[in-house]
């Protein structure tokens, strides 16, 4: 064999093996590309509930309103305008649905520059203010006016520092 064989064999089998590893990568990346195949959250129950109402009106100055109501008793009212600071819309309405526990749930709000506001008979209601102060609140405030007015009396303290110092 003589040299230009020899180099030329040399030089295939170098292509060759470039080839393959190109193949190889490009086949690994065909198989690490993510798949777009997304289909939703699952729902705990697959039951489709059929819309009952579905009216919706938008006007060309901004507003809206819509009525949503499902077969399962949920019920959706709201409506809006562009009339709060720098056209953000101003929105009112109301929601109400049945609670997995059986409680009918209903829900009134606004939302506009003062952020949502909603109001429900089961919301959490802070106490008016002001409201009274526990007993026990009371006797802690005591209890601290004491010992500050017996440290008062008893004048300052030696410093645990100098309780514990080195011996003599």
């Amino acid at each position: 064999m003589d040299e230009n064989s020899a180099s030329n064999c040399i030089i295939a089998s170098k292509q060759s093996v470039i080839r393959r590893l190109i193949i190889a990568c490009v086949a690994c990346v065909a198989v690490a590309a993510p798949q777009y195949s997304y289909d939703g959250p699952r729902a705990a129950s697959s039951e489709e509930v059929a819309i009952l109402k579905d009216d919706r009106v938008h006007e060309d100055d901004g507003r809206y309103s819509y009525d949503v109501e499902t077969a399962n008793g949920i019920v959706l009212s709201q409506s809006g305008s562009p009339d709060g600071d720098e056209g953000a819309v101003v929105k009112a309405g109301e929601y109400s649905y049945t609670a997995p526990d059986g409680t009918d749930v209903h829900v009134r709000f606004v939302a506009d520059e003062n952020g949502y506001q909603p109001q429900s008979d089961l919301l959490p209601v802070a106490p008016e203010f002001p409201h009274p102060i526990p007993q026990f609140v009371l006797d802690q405030i005591a209890f601290a006016a004491e010992e500050d007015a017996r440290r008062a009396r008893e004048g300052p303290r030696e410093s645990p520092r100098s309780l514990y110092s080195a011996p003599n």
